[in-house]
């Protein structure tokens, strides 16, 4: 079985454009780790690939934790009455594994839509367990000088998205996030998710570059594993793209995933249940079970297909809480995009 593509034109020139950015970032990354790291292909099928898939490229060890750099695209060419042709899409987490090296998320998409609309989803997000403001600075001026006049914007729309309310703290410390990007000018529109993408690449790598070189105490090494307990949370809790790609289909959790850091702390990860307003508290109880509430908790492949059906069962009987997920200034209807018209 294989894979097959979307038949429209700016549909496959969305695929060269992330597969290159994919192909660029893994080899960064592999330069900057500088110990024989590889990112090696995982191939993953939507519907047998009659409906596409993708193939991530994934690193476990040596300088990286975790890292998932994931191209994706879905298609319902043979479907006319679904709402979405197409989405295509290069998703990114990178979990250095040295507490003073930042977490990196990042992803670029292009949706089109059966009516002919289309848009592009730009987020770039660094996530340090231990902030560096030489980092901050230098990853903020790569971005506002890749995304120009848009900057501004993307930066209060990725505040907002990656704010935690129970815990009262961001995810990180710099966000970028244009939801629905269309200015009516879509060679632009390309341009500015291509440069923002090559921009997060480079500026990423150098900041490794210099934080690899740095040797982190042990309390830094136990903030890490404080911080790494926090993305989880925000990622099975509030985060919305997640939730989408899990409630739309089961055939790429741990892809899906990937995003996760490799331990966390389950005690602590239990102490928020009380904070949670219901229906989340018992999204996040259900959590707790599957983790349990020891104090490091490693989330293996088996665990995070435990956590999706989770997630999955969650908001199937309160899907009134999906509401209660993160948002920018516009709410992408992802789920219902997959329905018919």
């Amino acid at each position: 079985m294989s894979r097959t593509l979307a038949k429209s034109a700016s549909a496959a020139d969305a695929l060269a454009l992330v597969e290159a950015l994919q192909s660029r970032f893994a080899s960064a990354l592999e330069r900057v780790a500088d110990d024989g790291t590889k990112f090696e292909p995982v191939e993953w099928l939507r519907d047998d690939g009659a409906h596409g898939g993708g193939v991530r490229r994934v690193a476990t060890e040596g300088r990286f934790d975790r890292a998932s750099l994931n191209v994706s695209q879905v298609h319902y060419d043979d479907l006319p009455d679904k709402r979405l042709a197409s989405a295509t899409a290069l998703s990114c987490i990178v979990h250095p594994r040295p507490a003073l090296a930042p977490s990196l998320h990042m992803h670029i998409s292009w949706t089109e839509m059966r009516d002919g609309s289309a848009y592009w989803r730009v987020m770039a997000d660094l996530n340090p367990s231990n902030p560096v403001e030489e980092d901050r600075t230098a990853f903020e001026t790569a971005l506002a000088e890749a995304a120009g006049a848009h900057y501004d914007g993307g930066r209060a729309q990725g505040d907002r998205y990656f704010f935690i309310p129970v815990l009262d703290q961001h995810r990180g410390v710099s966000h970028f996030y244009l939801e629905s990007f269309d200015t009516g000018d879509r060679a632009a529109d390309r341009a500015l998710a291509e440069r923002v993408g090559e921009a997060t690449i480079e500026s990423y790598t150098s900041i490794l570059a210099r934080a690899f070189g740095r040797e982190a105490s042990d309390r830094e090494r136990a903030q890490q594993l404080e911080y790494h307990t926090v993305y989880l949370f925000q990622v099975l809790t509030l985060d919305r793209g997640t939730t989408s790609g899990l409630l739309v289909h089961d055939q790429n959790d741990v892809g899906i995933l990937g995003s996760l850091p490799s331990h966390v702390d389950g005690a602590l990860l239990a102490s928020w249940i009380d904070r949670m307003p219901p229906p989340q508290d018992e999204l996040l109880s259900s959590l707790v079970d599957i983790i349990g509430r020891e104090p490091s908790v490693e989330i293996d492949e088996a665990r995070k297909r435990d956590l999706a059906a989770a997630v999955r069962r969650h908001y199937r009987a309160h899907p009134e809480a999906v509401a209660m997920q993160a948002s920018g200034d516009v709410v992408p209807p992802t789920v219902a995009n997959h329905a018919e018209r």
